[in-house]
Formats: structure tokens, sequence, C-alpha cells
């Protein structure tokens, strides 16, 4: 086992013993805000930092890839009020519901612990509500109303797969995500975020996304873009069914149907 490897799993543990030790260990009389508070100081600190401004104790995490890479993974940044995993338009503020799915599955693959279990429907709204406190965005916007999402019967089969192909071409994704999606394209290397971190093309032959392989989570990035990176929204620029083909040549990539 290398020493990044033995690195990384004990990053892993330390920030799941913490969940599971504090428990469910939240009065229930505790005021919203106070009760929103401690959860974070328990269970977010750690990583996000006292000011939500990504900078805790654990500010940078590495995984590698069977490719060779390796993928430097930050805390998200909660001052700027930008998400990449939403339901909402680009440049929309996210639903309360989209953080308290993220609090409740966590992000595989990002050293996003869940806690389906280990907190209370009123205990995950409280972090939430504690969360939004770190930005400006929440007083001075609304959040914009969530896209919906309904799969069409079609998605995956060979038809599609096709059509996907070519508008894969044509949208350009090979400048980022390369050929044969390994995130090897000439822009590859070029992508910073939002914060001027260097970020890379994604992967598509790893099997799966930072929030699964399920073909809606796929069309939701596709649609809303990941705010914060260089991963563009489709809303726009390509109808719905075409959105959909580009999901059916995506899971192709990732080897999720023949």
């Amino acid at each position: 086992m290398t020493i990044t490897v033995k690195k990384r799993l004990f990053v892993l543990s330390l920030i799941l013993l913490i969940s599971q030790q504090t428990g469910n260990a939240f009065g229930a009389d505790a005021k919203k805000d106070d009760l929103g508070k401690k959860i974070y100081e328990e269970r977010c600190q750690l990583c996000h930092g006292a000011k939500g401004d990504g900078k805790g104790l654990v500010s940078l995490m590495k995984r590698s890839e069977k490719s060779g890479r390796i993928l430097e993974i930050k805390p998200r940044d909660f001052t700027l009020g930008a998400f990449r995993f939403r339901s909402t338009s680009t440049g929309c503020l996210p639903a309360d519901q989209d953080l308290v799915l993220l609090v409740d599955k966590g992000i595989p693959r990002s050293f996003m612990p869940l806690h389906k279990d280990q907190l209370s429907k009123e205990e995950k709204k409280a972090v939430v509500e504690h969360i939004k406190t770190f930005a400006a965005r929440w007083k001075e916007e609304e959040p914009c109303k969530s896209i919906p999402v309904k799969k069409p019967r079609w998605v995956g089969s060979k038809k599609s797969v096709e059509k996907g192909k070519k508008l894969y071409k044509e949208m350009k994704c090979w400048e980022c995500h390369g050929e044969t999606g390994k995130g090897d394209g000439p822009k590859a290397d070029l992508q910073k975020d939002d914060w001027g971190n260097k970020i890379l093309a994604f992967d598509f032959t790893t099997g799966a996304t930072k929030m699964g392989s399920d073909p809606e989570n796929v069309y939701a990035a596709y649609t809303t873009g990941l705010d914060g990176t260089g991963m563009p929204s489709y809303e726009d620029s390509m109808n719905e069914e075409d959105r959909w083909h580009l999901v059916s040549y995506t899971l192709k990539l990732m080897g999720k149907v023949k």
C-alpha cells in the first residue's frame, strides 16, 4: 500500500470516526441556528473550516486514478455561494433540498461522508441553514426553481448512443474530456476553478462521476453545469432530447451500456 493511499484512508477514517462518535448529541430544544452551528462544528469544520472557506485542518486530499493521474480534492469554500451539484440553472443558488441531499448522501469519490442515518431531518436542515450564513448571496438572492428531470425510456439505446457520440464532437466535449473520454483533451490542462485552482477534466472511463453514474445525475450535470468550474450548462445551447442523447454516450464511455 502506497503512502498516498495510507494517508487517504487515514483522513477518510478520521472524518467518519468524528461523524459517528458525535452521534445524535444535539438537544431537541436547541434553537435552530445554534443547532446548525453545533452540528457544523462537530461534523463539517474539520474540512470546511470555521469560516466556511474550505481551510480546515484537512484542506487538501489526494486521490489517484488507474491512469496514474493524481487528483487534488479540496473542501468546498461556502463563502462564494457557488455549488457544483444543484437542481437549479447555472448561476443560481441551489435549492435547500439540494444541500440537504448532499448532507444526506455525501459526495462519492470526494471524501464527503454521508449523514443519512446519523442526523435527523431537522438536524440536516439546521446545518444547511448554518452553511448559508457564510455567503452574502443567500441574503441577496432567491434560489431558482429546480429543473425537472424525467429520463426517456430510450436512454442508453444503441441509436441514442450514436446520436450522443455526434453531439459529443459537435459540442466540443472532446477538447477537455478527450476523444475517448479519458480527460486528456487538448484543453484538459488549461482549466481553473473560480478560486484559481487548477482542475483536471473528468475521465469518464473511471466509471462514475462524483455524484455517481445514474443517468439522471449525468443529465443534471449537463443541464445545470457545474458552477465554479469550467463545465458549462447546456440548458440553453442544447434541447432536452439532445442532452439525453449526450447522456447515453457518456454512459457508453463509462462502460455502463454496450
